[in-house]
């Protein structure tokens, strides 16, 4: 019996319960189970097409079999295959065997066992079957994962979009914005790859040996066999490529793995930013009683969640990038180069779920702390230099930058400091009294009005500019 404690792999040890719903989709299990749905699939294809008299399509006894054989494949028929797989040391032929021996149970189809895996190469079946995986992963569990982590930003947003914060370029105070606002950069870069990922259709074919549909046409020349690969991947839900090798390149699940790589980056960057506010006092944490901060400073609250969530995002992302560069590449019409690291798939997507759903934790901890964003922008009147001396340029006056520059630069300044040198210029009554009636935590500009403008999703947004 396999201990969780003896998991060579965290995620099958440690961290089992949070990957559950990846299971049933990365395992073998799912892969097995995929194979034989695709091949059931492609018999009952044959089954309806034109000019092959030798699978007439169908009875309803038979449908149902096919039916109940994909809907009710259990544990036991994996291990089943495993061991048929023991004895002909390959994957996808023990999945025909086994469904040679099913089917054998069933008069009708039993005539028939002959035309499972019928002019196809293994990779007809595994290049849809992954291409199912990655489909399933993404509908079934991250897309719905990141809609929580878009709702659980979202709230925040809302909450603070007005909330004066003093920004930091290179490490030193800058021009005050809102915490609503930046939040909201990062919340509409998320958008936009959750966008991509949605619109991206995993890739598959089914064209034999070396893709050229070889076997196929000498069994059967008067059939139209691009026509028939093509409605068969498209009826799975996939795209068509009907350019392929052996395998199909992998082109698509490198776009995939790259959308997931840049989305886990700009998640990283938030961690790091969270991490970076929470140890200058602009949020506490929730505490949870019994947790420790630390094995010898009781006073310590860590922002682990942030953490662990850049960590496992930082794994994800290396397997993400040898996927994008190593799966596109074969030798000539295959290698065997790809099967092992396709199986490592489940691997980075574990990794990512657990990036987000420890980002999600993280943020649900969150506690602002509206003393602290006040008390830091009161102790920086210096940030207003950059508004006098924009408006001094506005009416005229001689160097303004450098006056600006010679009262503030690399020293701070007080609002006494501040409001006497604008009392000293030669200004307008109205901008005058402006200058003098602004503080660090008026001067954000359209920050607030920026957090409530919704992201343009990527194939409608304008890059010609403003309308005139």
């Amino acid at each position: 019996m396999h201990d969780p404690l003896t998991a060579l792999s965290p995620l099958d040890g440690r961290y089992a319960a949070k990957l559950a719903p990846l299971r049933p989709i990365f395992s073998e299990f799912g892969l097995i189970q995929r194979r034989v749905q695709v091949e059931v699939a492609w018999l009952r294809a044959l089954s309806l097409a034109e000019k092959i008299p030798e699978v007439p399509p169908f009875s309803a006894s038979a449908q149902t079999f096919l039916d109940t054989l994909c809907a009710e494949f259990s544990l036991a028929d994996a291990e089943r295959i495993k061991a048929i797989e023991a004895r002909t040391n390959h994957d996808v032929k023990a999945v025909e065997y086994f469904l040679k021996e099913k089917l054998g149970q069933h008069a009708e189809l039993a005539a028939r066992v002959e035309f499972i895996h019928f002019a196809c190469t293994s990779e007809d079946i595994n290049n849809l079957a992954y291409a199912l995986m990655l489909r399933d992963a993404r509908d079934r569990v991250l897309v719905p994962v990141i809609g929580r982590l878009i709702a659980a930003l979202s709230a925040l947003v809302q909450a603070h979009a007005q909330l004066p914060m003093l920004a930091r370029t290179h490490g030193q105070t800058a021009s005050p914005t809102t915490l609503g606002k930046e939040l909201r950069n990062v919340l509409a870069r998320i958008e936009r790859q959750l966008w991509q990922l949605q619109a991206q259709q995993p890739i598959g074919k089914i064209n034999g040996a070396v893709g050229n549909f070889n076997a196929h046409v000498i069994a059967y020349p008067e059939v139209d066999w691009p026509h028939l690969a093509q409605a068969f991947v498209a009826s799975l839900g996939l795209a068509w490529n009907a350019h392929t090798t052996q395998i199909e390149p992998h082109d698509g699940i490198a776009e995939i793995s790259d959308n997931h790589r840049r989305l886990n980056v700009v998640l990283i960057d938030l961690c790091r930013d969270l991490w970076g506010y929470i140890s200058l006092g602009y949020f506490r944490q929730a505490l949870k009683d019994g947790e420790v901060g630390s094995s010898t400073m009781p006073h310590k609250v860590n922002p682990i969640d942030f953490e662990n969530a850049e960590g496992n995002f930082g794994v994800a992302n290396a397997l993400f990038d040898h996927f994008s560069n190593k799966l596109p590449i074969s030798r000539w019409q295959r290698d065997l180069s790809d099967s092992t690291v396709l199986r490592n798939l489940g691997v980075a997507f574990g990794h990512s779920l657990l990036g987000l759903e420890a980002l999600i934790l993280g943020l649900g901890k969150l506690q602002v702390n509206q003393a602290q964003l006040r008390d830091d922008l009161d102790q920086h009147w210096e940030v207003l230099a950059e508004a006098i001396q924009t408006v001094m340029r506005r009416y005229g006056l001689p160097t303004p930058y450098e006056q600006l520059k010679a009262l503030t630069r690399g020293r701070g300044s007080s609002a006494q400091a501040l409001q006497a040198f604008v009392q000293s210029l030669a200004l307008p009554t109205a901008a005058k009294e402006s200058l003098l009636a602004l503080t660090p935590a008026s001067y954000t500009g359209l920050a607030a009005a920026l957090a409530d403008l919704p992201t343009a999703p990527p194939s409608t947004a304008d890059t010609t500019g403003p309308a005139q």
